[in-house]
């Protein structure tokens, strides 16, 4: 990184971001109450709340949202006449799964081979810090050139829609100018990326019921329905032959236009194993980027150990739905249950559930924030261009603020690079991304306001 003052200022502020994550990461703050103390997630929106005061943020407060958890706002005023920047992130995180799989503690920041591994490192806790660093190295540069207003979302891995239904019901609070996403990625560690679209998602429960009780199945099997049979049938034809989504009624055959992804780096990142095949049509970026893609997410079923030689009365399965821009979440949805209910087989009965929703974002690139963000990366990334790339993923806020403020600008940056594992075992951050990201997110409200 070429030396200025910015960089500089970031580069001495490192090991404090770093006591600063440890301390964020140590929360188990799983907006998911029922495995989690909801206290986990309060302590950890306190030490949000704590930071921005010690910052000089105004008006800091913790918001009761309609999901039960909280969001942190803050604003920190600026010149008179600058625009106003809404800088985004959100201290909840994925549950750490099997914790006996990662080779450190999932709530412990652990440094390792270059990396600083934790649950919520890089999504979204880091992102929490790359704001923070970004405005501590302009204040000690001269000031922050903008208003500034930080929210810090309690429950965007749920997709329960908190923040978004407070959003609607005080419209006036998030109002900017141009809106950073924080929660996004590079295509990978040094390729400094914007991300233009996120694919929206679905989540829907399927229970499936055929006996009034589980049943021998040496006396009853071979006649009695088998629930669990059923809903593996549901399952199951959710996808083509290749492994293609096919949801009846849903198109699965758009193209991506933009950055390209390598099969062979994709294996790599997604760490397949060798001889097995990638599923889908197209190109890899087609699959991830512009089509829906379907993923069990749970079934509820017995364990093979202690499993005792029953047909099954009962079984549920949690399904997730990514749509992709262009298609609206709420329409997939219908599909999707539709697909289920017309699919299931024996006259079992079905029941499905939507859990959570958000819809898919597509962002306006040929605006002021998007050039004054590609000088600014440029800058942090020497020699580099910045990229635009898609994300599987989704960030329901996103389409709530661009309905409220569609005159605002929004960009989606971040350090969930394919390194960073994030919703899997052994997530981490990459110290330089987050060093590079903050000079970035510095540079670039500097130079927005002077644009």
């Amino acid at each position: 990184m070429s030396p200025n003052p910015i960089a500089e200022t970031v580069a001495s502020l490192m090991p404090k971001a770093k006591a600063e994550l440890t301390e964020l990461v140590a929360f188990k703050s799983v907006a998911d109450f029922e495995q989690f103390p909801k206290s986990e997630s309060e302590a950890a929106a306190n030490w949000v709340a704590d930071a921005l005061r010690t910052e000089g943020f105004e008006d800091v407060a913790l918001l009761d949202t309609p999901d039960g958890t909280q969001s942190v706002y803050g604003c920190l005023p600026g010149p008179e006449g600058a625009p106003t920047v809404l800088l985004y992130a959100h201290y909840d995180v994925q549950p750490p799964l099997d914790e006996a799989a990662w080779a450190t503690p999932p709530f412990e920041l652990t440094e390792r081979d270059g990396r600083w591994y934790g649950r919520g490192s890089a999504d979204c806790k880091g992102g929490v810090i790359m704001h923070l660093l970004a405005l501590r190295a302009l204040k000690a540069n001269g000031g922050v050139p903008v208003h500034v207003k930080v929210i810090a979302e309690g429950s965007e891995e749920q997709g329960t829609g908190g923040l978004e239904r407070y959003a609607e019901e005080h419209p006036e609070l998030l109002t900017a100018d141009t809106i950073v996403i924080g929660d996004a990625g590079n295509f990978r560690v040094g390729t400094p990326t914007v991300t233009s679209t996120l694919r929206g998602m679905t989540l829907v429960r399927v229970s499936v019921d055929t006996l009034e009780g589980n049943l021998h199945s040496g006396q009853f099997g071979g006649a009695a329905p088998d629930a669990l049979a059923a809903l593996v049938r549901v399952l199951d034809s959710l996808r083509a032959e290749d492994g293609s989504t096919t949801v009846d009624g849903l198109t699965g055959d758009a193209d991506w236009d933009g950055l390209q992804y390598e099969e062979a780096a994709f294996r790599k990142d997604a760490k397949v194993l060798d001889g097995v095949e990638l599923i889908g049509g197209g190109t890899v970026a087609d699959r991830i980027w512009a089509r829906p893609a379907v993923t069990v997410l749970g079934i509820d079923c017995p364990p093979v150990v202690g499993a005792t030689p029953s047909v099954q009365a009962g079984a549920r399965a949690l399904i997730s739905l990514r749509v992709p821009p262009g298609v609206d979440a709420a329409e997939a949805t219908k599909l999707l249950m539709a697909h289920v209910e017309a699919h299931t087989p024996w006259g079992a009965r079905v029941r499905t559930e939507q859990i959570g929703q958000g819809q898919p974002f597509r962002a306006d690139t040929a605006s002021p924030a998007y050039a004054a963000m590609a000088e600014a990366m440029g800058e942090a990334y020497p020699g580099e261009e910045m990229q635009y790339a898609g994300q599987g993923g989704s960030i329901p806020l996103c389409n709530t603020l661009a309905s409220l403020y569609p005159e605002a600008e929004i960009l989606l940056i971040g350090l969930s690079e394919p390194e960073a594992q994030i919703h899997a075992v052994n997530e981490s951050v990459s110290p330089q991304e987050l060093e590079r990201l903050s000079v970035a997110e510095a540079l670039f409200l500097r130079k927005y306001a002077a644009s």
